[in-house]
């Protein structure tokens, strides 16, 4: 069966396909990944960010996040300001998956 492709002459992204041939990924967690890839660089990510541009509800958000984090494709960090704070969380988004070190939302 063809595949019917547009021409690519703006709005579009370029991203590896190593997450999409992941068999140990969820397609949940493969569609987001693929949509977290595609924002900008600025970006400030945060649960309740994706969770206003998804149609899944916080719930399904954080469970498919947990997902990539044991899966090696999401490192959450806390944040914290200079009195030692926790001030939020820092996400860091890789195209390809990493081994886990240590708890899912780190200090």
């Amino acid at each position: 069966m063809p595949i019917v492709r547009e021409k690519k002459d703006g709005n579009f992204t370029v991203m590896n396909n190593y997450h999409l041939r992941d068999q140990n990924l969820s397609l949940k967690a493969k569609g987001l990944l693929s949509m977290v890839l595609s924002l900008p660089d600025d970006w400030e990510f945060s649960l309740a960010g994706l969770t206003a541009i998804c149609k899944e509800g916080k719930d399904s958000i954080s469970n498919t996040l947990f997902e990539l984090e044991r899966k090696g494709y999401l490192v959450r960090k806390r944040a914290r300001n200079e009195h030692g704070w926790i001030s939020g969380v820092v996400y860091t988004f890789y195209e390809r998956s990493r081994p886990r070190r240590s708890s899912p939302v780190s200090d």
